[in-house]
């Protein structure tokens, strides 16, 4: 399996479990993970922004990592091509989320990707 995607997957393990972190909690955070988090205020705005019937809180606990990390890397890192990411992401709603999971996820970054091309 390809390293970049394995990555992901452990990006993904690692936001879901630093949603039930407690202080006793001994969650080995990556620096990925942490970077990603500081960026979650941000991050959230734009999926509650472009998932209106959903809040955040209201979203699958494995969709909004996944959302998070895919948004992470198209609007903070800018690294990898949208369309990848947009891909990866769904591939990872097959693989971690439920049956809905990949057409949230594409319907949500579809969205996302496509304000932030008029914008720029």
């Amino acid at each position: 399996m390809d390293r970049r995607h394995l990555r992901r997957v452990k990006t993904v393990q690692n936001l879901y479990a630093s949603m039930y972190k407690n202080d006793q909690s001994k969650i080995q955070l990556t620096e990925r993970t942490q970077e990603i988090l500081k960026h979650s205020v941000q991050i959230d705005k734009h999926i509650e922004e472009f998932a209106k019937k959903f809040s955040v809180d209201k979203i699958a606990r494995v969709d909004l990592s996944i959302l998070r990390l895919a948004l992470f890397e198209l609007l903070i890192e800018r690294k990898t091509p949208p369309k990848v990411v947009i891909n990866e992401a769904v591939e990872l709603g097959k693989e971690l989320g439920g049956e809905k999971s990949p057409s949230f996820i594409n319907a949500v970054l579809g969205k996302i990707y496509e304000t932030d091309e008029q914008n720029t």
